[in-house]
């Protein structure tokens, strides 16, 4: 086993803090059922698809007392892109099929849902779950990115649950991987196979949420943990007085990482994709945007500043959206174009695809660096498509910002000095150290899902509310997947979702920073987060992010 830090040694004794209604163990709660449910929206085709899973209610639990029941087996599966606290799912669902019945078992498919199909597990003993208490990543297990969504996967996965003896399923991810939840609890249903499918919500973007799961796990330590690199970015920019520094920070699809990290940080500039594609912004407006506060702080004296940039921002601009599906439909035709693929430069290449675009996106690529023409049409995914988290957005911002200040500089109207640095914060988050919150939130969401397979539900996600308060009066329960999906199109075909939840423009963490944009933009309000902290009074250990604070706050209000 390698050698222990001196800090996770510590944090292998935390005993993290459970809602009273699961302190006694899930055998002592009583299930509270609430109305049938639509989803979110197109209810009758999720209803046509989910036919024996549609419509369940929303449940939550109180204290009550029981039985031990009879000995079962559960399986679980981490999914998708590692977030702080996987873990503690797992050793929250271990310990308590462990309390209810000494003899449960649970199961770890390896390498996320494909072990499940190909048949790679592991059984959890005590001694492999506390060396894994309150700590960051997946490597329990494994994760992967395999989709459950076929009747020939869903059959392989029943035998491996029957082989083992498995009557429950826990899937541990985001979207994607939850809407998988949903669609494998509907065939086993559908099949009368016995067996229960459970969803836990995981991602750091916070893109999973809704009036029921207040936030996704993994939010909470990621947005702290880019909040203390952000702060030392700004004590530096502070002392030193000479650099930009452009701050790329992981969230592909939503933007709510990027506005956490800036309430927590208070930067000078903060993009945010939601508000870029609502007002139609076009890369130029983006950069007269940033020039101009660039300009005037330069006035100032201020030679420097902080500028965060979501991961996604080049996906929401209206013309880059264009133009990234322009070059998806011909990347084809280019791969087998001879003078493509034997071109001797890439001025070439770039000639041969100006040649095969539309009229209004060639100005756009033209208008592009070299730099990131060569990203747009080298980093393809497995679909063929360009790879936008891979699209260095702040390089490409960099040096527009920097021609632009260059040509007002010829012509006298900028007299100051320019010179950025890039950064780009993404791993660095997803596999931290859990915070006290996240460390307590997962081992509830863990304890919560075994109570939900106990007491005999399926098609369901686990559910942790009211987290504002102090973790014994969190509220336990259960939402149906069915409730959170949509109809999107996806390569071509309908298909069943669970909805994004996207930076509310209307919202009360969008508003605040609004309200505050252009004092930040001109004084440097910096905050500096330092960081997590693990041991010590609960208003430092137990800080909640600022996004739920207001989210909850404005719950209340509406309550």
């Amino acid at each position: 086993m390698n050698k222990l830090s001196p800090l996770q040694t510590e944090r292998l004794k935390y005993q993290p803090k459970l809602p009273a209604t699961l302190a006694d163990g899930i055998n002592n709660v009583t299930l509270y059922e609430g109305s049938p449910t639509d989803s979110v929206r197109d209810a009758e085709q999720i209803k046509e698809l989910f036919k024996n899973t549609y419509g369940k209610p929303v449940v939550t639990f109180n204290s009550g007392t029981g039985t031990a029941p009879e000995p079962r087996n559960a399986g679980v599966i981490l999914s998708g892109g590692q977030a702080p606290g996987g873990h503690n799912v797992i050793a929250g669902l271990y310990d308590a099929l462990k309390k209810s019945n000494s003899e449960n078992k649970l199961y770890g498919f390896l390498g996320g849902p494909s072990g499940i199909i190909d048949g790679k597990y592991i059984e959890f003993t005590a001694e492999l779950i506390d060396r894994y208490r309150n700590t960051g990543g997946f490597d329990i297990i494994g994760s992967g990115r395999t989709k459950l969504e076929t009747g020939d996967q869903f059959k392989k996965a029943l035998a491996q649950c029957q082989k083992l003896g498995i009557t429950g399923i826990v899937i541990i991810g985001g979207d994607d991987s939850n809407t998988n939840a949903a669609m494998l609890a509907e065939w086993m249903t559908a099949n009368n196979t016995g067996v229960q499918v459970i969803g836990c919500p995981k991602t750091i973007d916070g893109d999973l949420k809704n009036d029921r799961i207040e936030i996704s796990f993994g939010f909470d330590t990621a947005t702290k943990t880019y909040g203390e690199l952000i702060g030392n970015i700004q004590r530096d920019a502070n002392s030193a007085k000479k650099y930009w520094h452009f701050i790329k920070i992981m969230g592909r699809s939503a933007s709510h990482v990027a506005l956490e990290a800036a309430l927590q940080t208070q930067p000078n500039i903060t993009l945010i994709s939601e508000e870029v594609a609502e007002k139609k912004m076009s890369l130029e407006q983006i950069v007269n945007y940033i020039v101009n506060i660039v300009d005037k702080r330069s006035e100032q004296g201020k030679n420097f500043g902080t500028i965060i940039v979501p991961e996604g921002l080049i996906e929401f601009i209206p013309e880059m959206k264009t133009l990234i599906s322009n070059l998806n439909e011909i990347m084809p035709e280019l791969e087998s174009d001879p003078d493509y693929a034997n071109a001797t430069s890439t001025g070439e290449q770039f000639n041969v695809v100006i040649n095969r675009l539309s009229d209004e996106n060639v100005p756009v690529f033209e208008s592009l660096p070299a730099s990131i023409k060569a990203q747009l049409l080298m980093d393809r995914d497995d679909h063929g498509n360009v790879q936008v988290s891979r699209i260095e957005t702040e390089k490409l911002l960099i040096e527009m910002v920097q021609t632009k200040l260059e040509a007002m500089n010829s012509q006298g109207l900028y007299k100051g000095k320019f010179s950025a640095q890039s950064h780009f914060f993404g791993y660095e988050g997803r596999c931290a150290f859990p915070s006290n919150f996240d460390a307590d939130y997962c081992y509830s969401l863990g304890y919560n899902a075994a109570a939900l397979i106990k007491s005999g539900l399926t098609g369901y996600i686990s559910s942790v509310k009211n987290l504002t308060k102090p973790a014994q009066e969190w509220e336990a329960g259960g939402v149906p997947l069915t409730m959170m999906m949509n109809v999107e199109r996806r390569h071509g075909q309908d298909k069943p979702v669970i909805q994004k939840a996207l930076v509310e423009l209307n919202g009360p963490v969008f508003r605040q920073l609004e309200a505050n944009r252009e004092d930040w933009a001109m004084n440097d309000r910096y905050v500096f987060p330092g960081a997590i902290q693990y041991f010590g009074p609960a208003e430092v250990c137990d800080l909640t992010t600022q996004t739920l604070a207001l989210e909850q706050a404005k719950s209340l209000i509406n309550v």
